[in-house]
C-alpha cells in the first residue's frame, strides 16, 4: 500500500521516501533559513513535563510550550533510545531504517537529517549524553561536531555537563552559517539520581526530580541558543521531544522497552518557529516527523512536517520488538488513528486514549477499526531474526557491553526459538526485572548469581532460548562442564538447527582440555557465517595450538578487519606471524602494538629481530637500544645488537662483540663462536 511504503521505507537526503516520492530541493535564494536546536529528552513520559505535568514543575519546558505548536499526542516510534532516534533522524520507522533494539547500528544507506541540513549550508553539531547514542552506532554522519566524549569511561553524563559542552561551543561559532544544533539529555533515566536541590524538592520521587533538573539545563541551553542567534540578527527554530516515556509500574513495566502502553509511548512534543502561532494539536503525530520539520526549515518543503500550516495525518506506527528478538515472544505492533489505539501482540488490543488515558479498558474486538490501522497491523515487517547476525547486529567490545549493561541495556546473545503459540510480553511482565538482573550480572561475569535467575526464567518460559544458552555458559565458566555440556544438549533440542547452539558449545569445548572437539564445529559455523567473531577467535587460537600459525595468521586478519585489534591482540598476532616467517605481517603488528602501548611496550627485541631480518638495519638498532637490561633474553638482544653494529660499520663494533660474549647464556654462547660476522 502506497501510505505505509511511504512512511515505512528509508528517507533520502533530499528529504523524500527513497521507494518513491521526491522532494524539491532546497532552494537557497528563499527567506533566510533559521538556526535549528533540536533537544531530544530521553525516557521523559508526556505527564513528566510541561504545563501539564503531574507531581513536578518545569518551567522551561512550559515557556517554549506557549510560545510554539505543542503537539499532545506525539508518540516516540520505539521505546528505546537508539532505534527511536534512528526515526528522529532518518524520517522512517524501524521497518524502513532497520534499528530495532539498542546496540544495533543504523546503516549508511539510510541517510540522516544533519547530512540533508549541512548539504543546505548549515553548520552542524551535536552533543550526546550517553554511550547508547555513541558516533559508532551510526548517527554522527553529517555532523562537524559529534561531542560523544563520556569523561572517565563513564557510559552517561549529566545534562549539566552536556549544556556546559554545547554552550562552550556556542560560544566560538562564528556566525556566517545557520547552524543546526542537536543536543541529548539522558537525565531521567534509571538509576535515578537527581541532583540538589531537586533531590530535596522531590523526596518521594526522584525521576521527576531527575526531570526537572534536566528542564532547569534545556533553559539554560535555550536562553543561550536564542541569544546567540538573535546577536547575528538570525531567527531560531526549535524542536523538544522525548525519544521514549518510562513505564513506572504502570501496565507492571518498571522502565521501558518491552511494551507499547501510553507510560512510555506517549511523549512530549514542542515546536517553535518562524510563522508558527502557538497552540495545541491533538492529532496524533510520529516523532519521526521531526526529519520533515527539520529539513523543511532548510528548504526542502513536505507535508509531513509538523511545522506545516496544516501537518498531514497519519495513522502513527509504533513497535517494540525487544522481547521478540530476544526471547522469541510475540512481536508487538502499534496504530494509532484519531482517538483508538491499536496493539498487536497475540491478538488485539485496543484502547480510547481519550476517554481513557491510562488504557484501563481494552476495548478488543468490539471496536471498529478504521481499514488503514489494520492494514498496519498485517503488513508492517516484523524483523527478521537473523542467527548469523548482520550489518545491524556488528560485534561489541567488551567494554562496550559492559558501559551498555551499566545503563540497563543487555542485547540477547542468541536467536530466540520464534514460535505461534508465544507469550505476550504483556503477560510476563513479572519476569521482566529478574530478565534485566540476569542479563546484567551475566555480561559482568557473575556467573555464580545469574545461574538461579536463569533457572527462575526457564519455568517461566521453558523455550527461552537465550536464557538456556546463557545457563550452558553459565556453567562452562564455572567449570562445571557436565552441566554445561546437559545445558547444551537442551539447547539444541529447542533449536536443531541454531547456528548460535553449535558456536556457544564450540566455545565451551575450546576453553578445555577437549579443546579439538571445538575444531569441526568452529569451521561448520565459519563455512555457513564467515564474519561470526567468536567463531573466528576461537579457531584463530585452536589453529596456534595445532602449530598452523599460518592459518592462525590468516584468522587472525579476517577478524582485525572486522573489529579494531586491541594492543594485547597485535602483540599475539606479531608473535603468532613471527613463527609463521611472516615477517611483513609480524613487523607491522608490533608496530602498531607500540604505537598504541607507548613505554608499556615490551616486544623490542621481537621488532629489532624482524627488522634486522628485513634489513632495515637503522630500525633495528632504535628498537634494540631499548630492550631494558633485566630482559629475560638480555642475552640475544646483545648478540642481536652486535650483529646490527658490525652491519652497520659501527665505530664501536668491537665493543659490543665482546658485551655480547660477557653476556652470553647457553643459548648465544654457540651462537657467537659461530657467527661469521665476528671473525
Amino acid at each position: 500500500m502506497r501510505w505505509i511504503t511511504a512512511t515505512v521505507c528509508a528517507v533520502s537526503v533530499l528529504g523524500a521516501a527513497s521507494c518513491g516520492r521526491e522532494a524539491a530541493p532546497a532552494d537557497r535564494s528563499a527567506a533566510p533559513r533559521p538556526s535549528i536546536l533540536l533537544v531530544t529528552l530521553d525516557t521523559t513520559r508526556a505527564d513528566a513535563i510541561g504545563p501539564g505535568a503531574i507531581g513536578v514543575e518545569t518551567p522551561a519546558f512550559s515557556r517554549l510550550a506557549a510560545r510554539g505548536r505543542v503537539f499532545s499526542q506525539a508518540y516516540a516510534t520505539v521505546p528505546e533510545t537508539l532505534p527511536s532516534h534512528s526515526s528522529i533522524m532518518t524520517g522512517a520507522y524501524p521497518g524502513g531504517h532497520g534499528v530495532h533494539e539498542n546496540a544495533r547500528f543504523l546503516a549508511a544507506t539510510h541517510p540522516v537529517a544533519a547530512e540533508a541540513l549541512k548539504a543546505a549550508g548549515y553548520r552542524t553539531s551535536a552533543f550526546v549524553s550517553s554511550f547508547v547514542l555513541a558516533r559508532r552506532f551510526g548517527l554522527a554522519r553529517g555532523f562537524d561536531v559529534y561531542d560523544d566524549e563520556l569523561a572517565g569511561g563513564r557510559a552517561e553524563r549529566t545534562s549539566r555537563e552536556t549544556t556546559d559542552r554545547a554552550l562552550a561551543h556556542l560560544s566560538q561559532v562564528p556566525g556566517q552559517e545557520p547552524l543546526f544544533v542537536w543536543v541529548h539529555y539522558f537525565d531521567p533515566h534509571a538509576p535515578y539520581e537527581p541532583p540538589e536541590p531537586y533531590r530535596s524538592r522531590y523526596p518521594k520521587d526522584p525521576y521527576r526530580a531527575e526531570v526537572a533538573a534536566m528542564d532547569e539545563q534545556m533553559g539554560r541551553l535555550v536562553e543561550a541558543f536564542d541569544a546567540r542567534v538573535a546577536a547575528w540578527g538570525g531567527t531560531s527554530a526549535i524542536v523538544v521531544a522525548s525519544d521514549h516515556g518510562e513505564g513506572l509500574g504502570d501496565h507492571g513495566e518498571p522502565q521501558h522497552g518491552q511494551l507499547l502502553y501510553q507510560s512510555t509511548m506517549r511523549v512530549p512534543l514542542v515546536v517553535v518557529g518562524p510563522g508558527l502561532s502557538p497552540g495545541v494539536v491533538d492529532t496524533p503525530a510520529s516523532t519521526r516527523r521531526i526529519f520533515h520539520t527539520l529539513t523543511g526549515w532548510a528548504g526542502r518543503s513536505s507535508s509531513e512536517s509538523l511545522g506545516a500550516a496544516t501537518p498531514s495525518p497519519e495513522v502513527v506506527i509504533g513497535e517494540a520488538m525487544k522481547p521478540f528478538l530476544q526471547a522469541g515472544w510475540q512481536p508487538q505492533i502499534m496504530a494509532v488513528s484519531g482517538s483508538l489505539k491499536a496493539i498487536l501482540s497475540g491478538r488485539i488490543e485496543v484502547y480510547d486514549v481519550v476517554a481513557d488515558a491510562g488504557e484501563a479498558r481494552d476495548l478488543g474486538t468490539s471496536a471498529q477499526l478504521p481499514a488503514p490501522v489494520r492494514a498496519v497491523l498485517d503488513d508492517y515487517p516484523v524483523p527478521t531474526v537473523d542467527a548469523a547476525g548482520s550489518s545491524s547486529t556488528a560485534p561489541l567490545d567488551n567494554e562496550a557491553r559492559q558501559k551498555l549493561a551499566s545503563l540497563g541495556y543487555v542485547s540477547g546473545s542468541t536467536a530466540p526459538v520464534v514460535r505461534r503459540d508465544a507469550p505476550r510480553p504483556a503477560d510476563m511482565v513479572k519476569l521482566f526485572p529478574v530478565i534485566d538482573q540476569a542479563s546484567t550480572l551475566f555480561v559482568q561475569g557473575r556467573y555464580e548469581q545469574v545461574v538461579p535467575l536463569l533457572k527462575q526464567i526457564l519455568v517461566a518460559d521453558s523455550f527461552n532460548l537465550d536464557a538456556t544458552m546463557r545457563l550452558a555458559t553459565a556453567y562452562s565458566s564455572l567449570g562445571k562442564d557436565a552441566l554445561a555440556v546437559e545445558t547444551f544438549g537442551k539447547a539444541a533440542t529447542l533449536a536443531p538447527k541454531s547456528q548460535d547452539v553449535r558456536l556457544y558449545l564450540a566455545l565451551h569445548y575450546a576453553r578445555g582440555a577437549g579443546w579439538r572437539r571445538a575444531l569441526p564445529l568452529l569451521e561448520q559455523v565459519l563455512a555457513e557465517s564467515p564474519e561470526r567473531v567468536p567463531a573466528l577467535e576461537a579457531l584463530a587460537l585452536a589453529r596456534e595450538r595445532e602449530g598452523r600459525l599460518a592459518d592462525s595468521v590468516a584468522l587472525r586478519q579476517r577478524l582485525f578487519a572486522l573489529r579494531p585489534a586491541s594492543p594485547a591482540e597485535l602483540v599475539q598476532l606479531g608473535q603468532v606471524a613471527m613463527g609463521a616467517q611472516q615477517t611483513d605481517v609480524a613487523i607491522g603488528a608490533f608496530e602498531r602494538a607500540s604505537a598504541a602501548q607507548g613505554a608499556a611496550f615490551a616486544q623490542h627485541l621481537e621488532l629489532g629481530v624482524l627488522y634486522l631480518a628485513a634489513r632495515r638495519l637503522d630500525d633495528a638498532r632504535r628498537v634494540l637500544d631499548l630492550v631494558p637490561a633485566t630482559h629475560p633474553a638480555r642475552a640475544m638482544a646483545l648478540f642481536k645488537r652486535a650483529q646490527v653494529s658490525v652491519l652497520l660499520n659501527e665505530p664501536d663494533r668491537a665493543a659490543r662483540i665482546e658485551s655480547a660474549r660477557r653476556g652470553a647464556d647457553a643459548t648465544t654462547r654457540g651462537l657467537i663462536a659461530t657467527e661469521r660476522l665476528f671473525k
